[in-house]
């Protein structure tokens, strides 16, 4: 038995051993690629090592090697590196894809219409979902727990908004919260509120808790079940990795547990929840690359504001539509530096959700007083960066703080920020040809499931800034638009960068992990509404087909 046992062990290792030279081969292809300055590089043919990373790229008439295992011809398809999105939330998206998704709603009595049904349907002790958006309904106000009780009034509802930083509960799920008229606004929250002091059903940003502390939690089947919905998702699009930002405890436990069994087929950066999270997590510093470079728990995820959709970005002036409203500050200076510095102190990267002018301010203020301490490549990250004083602008280089934005902000923000902001403030939001021009490192992404994950239409935002349907004419605010190239650096060299990858992932050069993708179209030489309708054919990740038409 142990003689057989031997051979058989014998007999895999001659299997997963690399015969000499043994590489394969993706030949006549339109490839295209940045190189790690963002000028293009096209080739013809894509060498791969037997572990999954490129070994050459092929000019055109470029000899090929001779000792070759295999070879793939595209047959003049073009080929790009994977796509990376810098800012996401993962088990949000794959929860998304699993409950009710009010995201394409166009008015109350739609969504509430879609709410009664997906209840109708539902066995659920609560009914759950998001993507709602007053917004885009044209409510001209919050929804409140009257209009939910039309809808479902028997059981306890919970629908969070689409930027994730408010929640509308039904009378139900108040109850169940105890959340009542002598409830108090938490630190960083605020409970919507009628003319005698009565919750009307919305609570703001940290004032969520009170409801989502009380609300069943997923099921290790359930999680598993949304990690693979929000990873087919992201590899259909041609997404081959992602920040994670906000990574709970349970959230990186489905992750390992999902890899051990070898079902992690994309790399995911992992930003963890909080400083208390990371160093449970990880102890004192980032975990290593595991899973052949596809997951690592490299930085801190904290938040220093809400968001305009629900008046919760902090803002040095009033709100325009909301006379005497700031927004929140989540930190007091002291606190937010207090994080910082005890992440910092162990080595890991600091990612601060920052979008109102105030928070932004005040996280490049600590990044200021921080950088006297904690030198070398930091890399120090501002999540969204979406209004900021003019003033500030030239600090994020100075600083070297890296903008981590999402172009489709701009894109389905852009209505309501005029009306948030007013026209006068409007000269630091969303300022990409600004940053860029000042020196600053930029990444993108898209902030799924606030908005689809597609990074198609991000790309296409990046240098034309208008929506899918061309608005506004010219683009708003058109001074700001970056070059096509630009835009996709963002997506690429730039996200890599942004999460200390760029050694690994984000082009196609000798070294780096083969992680490509097999277009349609050649995405440099189409219309920008031709960029945004781009099919994936196939996603590759480490040399390996990782999603499409083929098994």
């Amino acid at each position: 038995m142990f003689t057989r046992l031997k051979r058989l062990a014998a007999a895999t290792a001659l299997l997963l051993a690399p015969a000499a030279n043994a590489d394969g081969i993706v030949d006549n292809v339109n490839g295209i690629t940045l190189d790690a300055k963002g000028a293009v590089v096209r080739f013809e043919a894509l060498q791969i090592d037997p572990y999954g990373k490129v070994v050459a790229l092929y000019a055109k008439g470029q000899k090929r090697p001779k000792k070759l295992v295999w070879r793939l011809d595209l047959k003049g398809a073009t080929i790009v590196p994977g796509m990376i999105d810098a800012h996401g939330h993962f088990m949000g998206l794959g929860f998304q894809q699993l409950q009710l998704d009010l995201s394409a709603t166009t008015s109350l009595d739609d969504a509430l219409a879609r709410i009664g049904d997906y209840a109708g349907k539902s066995r659920a002790k609560w009914v759950l979902g998001r993507g709602w958006n007053q917004e885009a309904w044209k409510l001209g106000r919050f929804p409140t727990a009257v209009d939910l009780d039309r809808a479902v009034s028997d059981r306890p509802v919970w629908l969070e908004r689409v930027d994730g930083h408010a929640g509308w509960a039904n009378s139900k799920a108040l109850e169940l919260a105890g959340i009542t008229a002598a409830t108090k606004d938490p630190a960083g929250g605020r409970i919507e509120r009628d003319a005698s002091g009565r919750p009307t059903g919305v609570l703001v940003d940290a004032a969520t808790e009170l409801v989502a502390k009380v609300v069943p939690q997923p099921t290790p089947r359930e999680r598993n079940a949304a990690f693979l919905a929000a990873q087919q998702k992201l590899l259909s699009l041609g997404i081959t990795a992602t920040a994670d930002m906000g990574t709970t405890i349970d959230d990186w436990e489905t992750m390992r547990g999902m890899a051990d069994i070898g079902q992690l087929h994309l790399r995911i950066l992992s930003y963890a929840h909080g400083v208390d999270t990371a160093l449970r997590v990880a102890g004192a510093g980032p975990t290593p690359w595991l899973y052949g470079d596809r997951l690592r728990m490299g930085g801190i995820k904290l938040y220093a504001d809400g968001a305009l959709g629900s008046r919760g970005a902090w803002l040095k002036a009033d709100y325009s539509d909301a006379p005497g409203n700031k927004g929140l500050g989540f930190l007091t200076d002291d606190q937010l530096l207090n994080l910082m510095a005890r992440g910092a102190m162990d080595n890991f990267q600091l990612a601060v959700h920052a979008i109102g002018d105030r928070a932004n301010q005040q996280v490049l203020d600590a990044i200021e007083i921080l950088s006297e301490t904690y030198k070398g490549d930091r890399r120090w990250r501002i999540e969204h960066a979406q209004v900021i004083d003019p003033k500030d602008l030239p600090r994020f280089a100075k600083l070297g703080a890296i903008a981590s934005m999402q172009p489709v902000h701009q894109t389905s923000d852009r209505t309501m920020a005029e009306a948030r902001l007013g026209p006068d403030r409007l000269a630091g939001a969303y300022a990409w040809r600004t940053m860029l021009r000042d020196g600053t490192r930029i990444a993108f992404g898209s902030d799924y499931p606030v908005e689809s994950p597609d990074p198609w239409a991000g790309w296409a935002a990046s240098f034309t800034r208008q929506d899918a349907s061309g608005n506004p004419p010219g683009g708003w605010r058109p001074e700001e638009k970056l070059t096509r190239e630009e835009g996709w650096a963002g997506f690429t060299i730039g996200a890599a960068y942004a999460s200390f990858a760029d050694d690994k992932i984000g082009r196609l050069a000798p070294g780096l992990w083969a992680d490509f993708l097999i277009l349609d179209r050649d995405p440099l030489s189409v219309s920008p509404a031709e960029l945004r309708d781009t099919k994936v054919v196939e996603t590759w990740v480490g040399g390996r087909r990782a999603w499409g038409a083929k098994p």
